[in-house]
Order: structure tokens, then C-alpha cells, then sequence
């Protein structure tokens, strides 16, 4: 990147974070299902590390499922709001690249939404020192499902006024990374939907980095105008918003 560093834009997150965490979407209850089939262990039960936290939106869903969650975030505001969520989750500050856990400590190491923000060559490395022998490396992207009209034209009006901008954050590999490391990788895409309102897709559009790094009066005016529209599209203000849902599982057997 020019400019704006790869770090001003994963640190962006801290001043967006009560946003963050109350307008980003979830992910679906496939998603953990298929976690379970494709790690062959339950979650129930299982050492998980939720690295790049966040605001905590997976680690709560893990913890659901029955999974001991440590949640890894290295940004101040989102950490905060993990624990105003789920307080008492344990939180350790860190990133993925230097895991301060033991050797053969973790069942599953987890990324939604975060890996990106990571140097694989560091990072994949770093998990698989972490995870116990048979363990798995899991990541996963939620991204607006651009083959529907009206979000393509959503995504086209910020490419047009955002330069860069970037609408679907997943690598456009993930597969290789982990499997040059020796893990067994299997992909899967997942369809899924959410039931919203234009003022917090508007909301959730401004906790994404592109727009979270801008001086507040120019993200406001951009803001503003994507709210209008997106008013024009839906007068009553409700939205079924498409998603997609990319999932990456690394396992392998000499893991630990």
C-alpha cells in the first residue's frame, strides 16, 4: 500500500469499535456445522484461540457451540468491547504473527474476518507451532453478495468515490498459504441472509477500514450519500442484505 500503511488500516478499528459491534452481521449456524465436519471433532469442549478477535462477534458463537475460547486482539477499543460483551471471556493482547501460547496448546485456531491483516509466511507458521497434533486452522470472510444488483451497485458507487477500496477483503488465496505449510486445506463457500435496516447497513459500511481511516467530515458526506441511495432502493428502510461466506480449514496430521 501508498500511503495509508496496511497498519493504519488494521488499527482503524479501535475508534469504530462500539459501531463495529453493534452493526456488523454474525455468521450463520452452517458456518459451525461445518467447522465440526471438516476439523472431524466437535466443538464442544475444544481449546480454541479466536485470533483477531475483534469486537468478539465469533468468539461468542464459539462459546456457544460449547468451545474453551481464548480470544487474541491486539487493538484497545475492540478488546474492550469483547469483554463488555462477553465478560470474563479470556482476552490477550496480541497479533497472529507471534502467539505468546505455548507449543501444542490449541484443539483450533480460529481468524473471521482478520487474517488478512496477518503475514501468512508468519502467521500460518505461528499456528501450527500452537495447535496440538491433529489440530486445524480455520478462516473465514464474511463479503456482500455482489452478484445482486443492488449491492453491486452499492460496492460501485465506493470503488468510484474510494481509491483504494477494497469490497471483498479474503486473499485471493488461502488455500496456499496453509497447504505450503503442510496442512490438508478444504474451501467452502456458504450463502446466507440477513434481515437489516439501511441506517445500520450505512453504520456497518462505516466501521470497514477504507472508510473508518478518512477525516470524519468526508466519511460523513460519503456516508450520506450511500444512505440516500439506498432510501431511493428501499423507501420503507428495511433490507434483506445476501452474504457470502468463504471458509478455509487447514488440518494436518503432524500439526504440533
Amino acid at each position: 500500500m501508498t500511503g495509508l500503511q496496511q497498519r493504519d488500516y488494521a488499527m482503524s478499528f479501535g475508534p469504530v469499535a462500539a459501531q463495529y459491534q453493534a452493526h456488523r452481521p454474525a455468521y450463520p449456524p452452517e458456518l459451525f456445522e461445518q467447522l465440526e465436519r471438516l476439523t472431524g471433532r466437535p466443538l464442544r469442549g475444544a481449546d480454541v484461540l479466536d485470533v483477531g478477535a475483534g469486537t468478539g462477534i465469533a468468539t461468542r458463537l464459539l462459546q456457544a457451540r460449547g468451545a474453551r475460547v481464548t480470544a487474541v486482539e491486539p487493538s484497545a477499543g475492540m478488546a474492550a468491547q469483547l469483554l463488555a460483551a462477553a465478560p470474563g471471556t479470556p482476552l490477550v493482547r496480541a497479533g497472529g504473527e507471534e502467539l505468546p501460547f505455548h507449543d501444542s496448546t490449541a484443539d483450533l485456531i480460529t481468524y473471521a474476518q482478520a487474517f488478512h491483516w496477518t503475514d501468512p509466511a508468519r502467521s500460518v507458521p505461528e499456528a501450527i507451532r500452537v495447535l496440538r497434533p491433529g489440530g486445524a486452522l480455520a478462516l473465514w470472510w464474511n463479503h456482500p453478495d455482489s452478484s445482486v444488483p443492488w449491492l453491486a451497485a452499492s460496492r460501485d458507487r465506493l470503488v468510484a468515490a474510494l481509491t483504494p477500496y477494497h469490497p471483498n477483503v479474503r486473499p485471493d488465496s488461502t488455500a496456499e498459504p496453509l497447504a505450503e505449510h503442510g496442512l490438508r486445506v478444504t474451501e467452502v463457500e456458504l450463502a446466507w441472509e440477513r434481515r437489516t435496516t439501511v441506517d445500520s447497513l450505512v453504520a456497518e459500511l462505516g466501521s470497514r477500514s477504507h472508510l473508518a481511516v478518512l477525516p470524519a467530515e468526508v466519511r460523513d458526506e460519503l456516508l450520506a450519500a450511500e444512505r440516500a441511495a439506498l432510501r431511493v432502493e428501499f423507501p420503507d428502510g428495511s433490507i434483506l442484505q445476501p452474504w457470502r461466506l468463504s471458509l478455509s480449514v487447514g488440518v494436518g496430521a503432524d500439526v504440533g
